[in-house]
């Protein structure tokens, strides 16, 4: 009985690396892949720590046109005392 199972997991597990070579193969051949992959959000570097931060939870300050990005308080109050 044992033996049955564990036959039938590797099956199962030969199956699916089957089929994940064959839809390689086939996004390979089309030269563009079936599955979209979903873009990830743009970071924006902090200029006084350089820590990288997503636009929409850092804390922000726009002068002259250009908006700056920060990670903390500190990182925006030195940038203003510059």
């Amino acid at each position: 009985m044992l033996r049955a199972i564990l036959l039938l997991v590797l099956l199962l597990i030969v199956a699916r690396m089957f089929w994940r070579l064959v839809d390689a193969a086939i996004d390979g051949a089309s030269g563009e892949p079936r599955r979209k992959v979903k873009s990830g959000v743009k970071l924006e570097r902090d200029p006084v720590c350089g820590t990288y931060v997503a636009p929409a939870s850092a804390l922000s300050l726009t002068a002259g046109g250009t908006t700056r990005y920060f990670c903390s308080e500190k990182c925006r109050n030195e940038y203003v005392a510059r």
